[in-house]
Formats: C-alpha cells, structure tokens, sequence
C-alpha cells in the first residue's frame, strides 16, 4: 500500500468511498454524514489545499481517503468536559473524513493512515494529531482508542453537531 496527496481526478472515486461509509453509518442508525456532507465540493477544496490523500493498494486501486492537516480546526478551541493534552497554541495534525472502501474494511488500511500521518507529523516535529468521532460511531473510537488515542472532552461541529474529541501525542 502507499499513500499520496488525491487529485481532482481522484474525486469520483473518493466520493463511492465516502458514499459507501454514508450508507454504512446509516444501516448502523449513527447519524454523521447523513446531511449532505463530505461532498465533492468539500472534496475538492481538500485537494485545493493539499489535504486530501488517497490510499492504493498494490494494483493502484483506490481504497481510502481522508483529509489530513496541520492547520488549527477552529471548532477545537473550545473542549467542553475535558483538556487538549498539548496546548491549542502549539502545532498539531488533524484528521477528518477518514473512509475506507467497503471491500477493504477490517485490512488495517485505516491504523496505515494513521501511521503515515504521525510519521509526517515527526519529520516536521509536531508533537500532537487530534481526531473527533460522532459519539455512536463505536467502530472509529475502537480504532482510535487502539492507536492509544486519549478522551479529551467534547466539541461541537460549524453545524453544532455534537463529537467525542481525542488526541495522541507523536514522539
């Protein structure tokens, strides 16, 4: 498997992805992405910013996507019922729209995306990768919480949509 930065070619792809973990999380009754988002506009302005990556496997098929950054998620200020670990005001990764294709599941793509992502977070000393879950969505904290994530509080969405906030810090 590799991971690269998506393209705009990439964008139909990554939206069955998307679309498949849509109908996922609906057959699981968990409400996240049941409102229109991600789309492909979102999809596209990830691409624009250089925060969109896509996962292949051997054959160069596409079989994940998520957004990755180091920019500072503004709905992170505020942690209600708990503490970032590391200071808001130092740097830190984030992921977001994280998919995996539906045939590709339970493979350890997902635990690969994020050891890419704290791999690059290291080589430009960053101490820290903050993730945020809808609280029902039990398969995402079982992954965090297996890449030793810790709890840290609650925060609320643009769209004051309720998520469970953890964090790792990267040594």
């Amino acid at each position: 498997m590799k991971i690269k930065l998506s393209s705009n070619g990439d964008i139909p792809k990554i939206m069955e992805i998307i679309n498949d973990a849509k109908t996922l999380l609906k057959s699981l009754n968990i409400d996240q992405w049941q409102n229109g988002y991600p789309n492909a506009e979102q999809v596209e302005n990830d691409i624009k910013n250089k925060e969109s990556y896509v996962v292949l496997n051997d054959d160069d098929t596409i079989v994940a996507t998520s957004m990755f950054t180091t920019r500072k998620e503004p709905t992170y200020l505020k942690v209600m019922d708990g503490n970032w670990i590391i200071d808001e005001n130092e740097t830190y990764g984030v992921i977001h729209r994280l998919a995996i294709k539906k045939e590709f599941r339970k493979l350890g793509i997902a635990q690969f995306m994020f050891n890419e992502f704290h791999q690059q977070l290291k080589n430009k000393n960053i101490k820290s990768l903050k993730i945020d879950t809808h609280e029902e969505n039990l398969g995402m904290q079982s992954l965090i919480k297996k890449m030793d994530y810790q709890y840290c509080g609650i925060i609320y969405t643009n769209y004051n949509a309720k998520r469970l906030a953890f964090e790792k810090v990267i040594s």
